[in-house]
């Protein structure tokens, strides 16, 4: 996934915190991020100004599994920690945990996955933002 950021530092940390990825390469713009199982993130540096428009065509934002109970609820504490929590929701026999990045893009982290708790329906927040 290639995402852009407005602050590259404080993205980096937040991803790094949150997804618990380490950088493998890093130059002044930009920056590569891997977790244990090989997901790749990359960060790219465009400015405080730059806008992320929900509702247009592209990528409007990730939902991440996380590895298992504890690791979700350890996303929320630190969603909450760095004042980017919105809300966690329980239904369908998952749990969703919705952020934001230090972007103001939604990050959203469910567990279990679709392979233990198969969704049978669109859930709102595809179409709410």
């Amino acid at each position: 996934m290639v995402m852009f950021a407005r602050e590259l530092d404080v993205s980096v940390d937040f991803y790094r915190s949150l997804l618990g990825m380490e950088v493998t390469v890093r130059s002044p713009s930009a920056a590569l991020l891997v977790n244990a199982d090989g997901l790749q993130v990359y960060l790219r540096a465009v400015g405080a100004n730059a806008t992320h428009a929900l509702g247009n065509v592209g990528v409007q934002y990730v939902i991440w599994t996380a590895a298992d109970e504890e690791d979700l609820w350890r996303c929320e504490r630190f969603l909450k920690e760095a004042k980017a929590h919105v809300h966690t929701r329980t239904g369908d026999g998952f749990t969703l945990v919705e952020g934001s990045d230090p972007s103001g893009v939604p990050v959203l982290v469910a567990y279990p996955g679709p392979d233990v708790a198969v969704r049978t329906r669109i859930m709102s927040r595809i179409y709410v933002w």
